[in-house]
């Protein structure tokens, strides 16, 4: 026997079921992510024009710079507009919850090519130095520094799915279901054991990748300004020279390191791994607790906040997919539910 059951928000009156797994912030992480590049692009022609007409390369190449920015956010932002247009697409099995990851993965990836061009760039000028205008160079950076934080602040202020709980809710269920189960299930779920595994794989299921990746091109793009001005400012008053490469090879490794561990994490989401052992630990102790027996579980993540899970019991029972559909609604981030009930040989 197959039954599939989603989240009771998802029914419409004639009973079935849509497969809209977006975060709950998805329309304002859409539209921070637009004034970001509208700030960025406002920027970058700012920076270009007055290059031109003041003669200034440097100022022309920073605003090269912010459009290569600029397009790594209009990637994020296009992503959440495709998903929201074609978030009821029937094409999409599981709806498009997790082309975030999919842009995040590939923003991380862009991010990867810029800490490689900065630390090859960075090592050349150990080996090949060349003269640097710090009068003109410190401002420019000091200017994209305020853009940037700007730009951060901006973004931050999106991710309040981060921290909620409003659409983690299993079935349509709140948060006072956790008290009508029985004790043992109770102990095991809350076991002080597992408290700090299971709040970081809470936030790896709420997250935002989409929103994340942006966010992390920004940090990166003001960190690796605040090096170059330390880095400037140790060449212009105690002429140090060399602090300026050095700097840019530190914050490429240190932009290398966020894109790792963006890939790490979005790539495992596009791969279906499962995202939280220990809530599927919980799932075999909540379904094996009456001595049925939990022969196959997968659980992936399908957007930010939203769990789908495929389940497989033996049972002596004459009990029907509905009695495990009640023991699952427990755990609130799950979504989409698929139970097979098979009678034990």
């Amino acid at each position: 026997m197959v039954h599939d059951s989603a989240n009771n928000r998802a029914h419409d009156a004639a009973g079935a079921h849509s497969h809209v797994f977006l975060g709950e912030g998805h329309a304002t992480n859409e539209r921070r992510t637009w004034m970001v590049i509208a700030l960025c692009s406002f920027m970058m022609i700012a920076e270009i024009v007055g290059g031109l007409l003041f003669g200034s390369i440097a100022l022309i190449a920073d605003g090269l710079h912010m459009s290569t920015h600029a397009s790594a956010l209009l990637l994020a932002a296009l992503a959440y507009s495709y998903a929201r247009r074609h978030a009821e697409d029937a094409r999409f099995s599981f709806g498009t919850g997790k082309l975030g990851d999919l842009a995040g993965f590939t923003s991380a990836i862009v991010l990867a090519m810029i800490a490689l061009l900065i630390g090859y760039e960075a090592a050349t000028r150990f080996i090949w130095p060349v003269q640097i205008h710090f009068n003109e160079a410190i401002p420019i950076a000091a200017l994209g520094l305020v853009v940037n934080v700007a730009s951060v602040l901006l973004l931050s202020g999106g991710t309040a799915q981060d921290h909620g709980h409003a659409h983690a809710g299993q079935f349509g269920l709140g948060h006072h279901h956790a008290h009508d189960h029985d004790h043992a299930i109770e102990t095991i779920a809350h076991d002080h054991d597992h408290d700090h595994a299971h709040e970081h794989a809470h936030r790896t299921t709420q997250r935002d990748n989409n929103m994340r990746s942006a966010i992390v091109h920004v940090l990166a793009d003001a960190g690796v300004s605040v090096l170059v001005i330390i880095g400037l400012s140790f060449g212009r008053w105690l002429g140090l020279a060399w602090m300026d490469p050095l700097v840019g090879l530190f914050g490429a490794i240190v932009i290398a390191a966020w894109s790792y561990s963006l890939i790490r994490d979005t790539g495992a989401i596009l791969l279906d791994m499962n995202p939280d052992r220990g809530m599927a630990e919980r799932m075999r102790a909540a379904i094996e607790a009456d001595g049925d027996r939990l022969t196959d579980l997968h659980l992936w993540r399908l957007g930010p906040g939203h769990l789908g899970a495929i389940v497989s019991v033996t049972t002596r029972r004459q009990r029907g997919a509905d009695y495990y559909q009640s023991l699952l609604r427990r755990f609130r981030a799950l979504s989409h539910v698929t139970v097979q009930v098979q009678p034990h040989q």
